[in-house]
């Protein structure tokens, strides 16, 4: 998850050495390219790089930082009232969004990080900083549950997967076709998957599933009679 555009608001420098960094990387390849050689052809020098960016992973994700920040903005701004799934799932929509901004620009990072086993191993530290970030929200919601802290990491972590794949099959078409409505048909997945929640809250089919067998006998009924009629019974069903 993620994204990275070039628009009309961000600083001209750190847009330059943004294409710069891609131009090389595509002509030169990742590995081969070096800071010194993204400021030459950028026009600048070595310190404007690293006001901007820390090291040359984070000029390939340079959106991951302000991404975290609105989906935490957008989860914190929810209300009591609001459906934690839905919340969530429109949360992970905003990122989706950001990719869709600049489609060209997607498709080579992803290439370039199907490439690179250090861009891969960067990208899914950054997954992983989303999936905690929509975890800890719903760990919060679901604070009044027993099993809330197991039912917040495994919804947050299947908000994560389905969102990556419509990204990835949306990517690998090399960004044809409409990525929102690619994610909207993932996370429907997900909100079907756990919508019975509240059905379960309210002693509705979750409750209904639980067996209940009533087995009248004498006091003196020797129990491993009992227990063969409980068999019996619960068979029956």
């Amino acid at each position: 998850m993620g994204t990275a555009s070039t628009n009309s608001t961000k600083p001209a420098m750190r847009d330059s050495l943004i294409a710069a960094a891609f131009q090389l990387f595509l002509e030169r390849g990742y590995e081969q390219t070096t800071v010194d050689d993204i400021v030459t052809l950028a026009g600048v020098g070595r310190r404007s790089f690293f006001r901007y960016f820390p090291s040359k992973e984070d000029v390939v994700f340079p959106d991951h930082e302000q991404s975290l920040a609105d989906m935490t903005e957008f989860l914190a701004a929810s209300a009591d009232t609001d459906d934690p799934l839905l919340r969530v799932c429109e949360a992970t929509r905003l990122v989706m969004r950001m990719y869709a901004e600049n489609p060209t620009f997607s498709v080579q990072r992803y290439r370039l990080t199907r490439e690179v086993t250090g861009l891969r191993t960067y990208e899914l530290s950054v997954v992983w900083r989303y999936e905690k970030t929509l975890g800890d929200y719903l760990r919060t919601r679901f604070a009044d549950r027993r099993d809330g802290t197991l039912r917040a990491n495994v919804v947050a972590a299947s908000v994560v997967a389905a969102h990556n794949h419509a990204l990835r099959h949306w990517l690998r078409s090399g960004g044809e076709g409409d990525p929102l409505a690619e994610v909207d048909r993932a996370l429907e997945f997900v909100r079907d998957t756990w919508s019975g929640e509240a059905a379960e809250r309210a002693g509705g089919p979750a409750d209904e599933a639980e067996d209940v067998v009533v087995v009248i006998t004498k006091r003196s009924t020797p129990m491993w009679r009992v227990v063969r009629e409980v068999e019996s019974s619960l068979g029956e069903s």
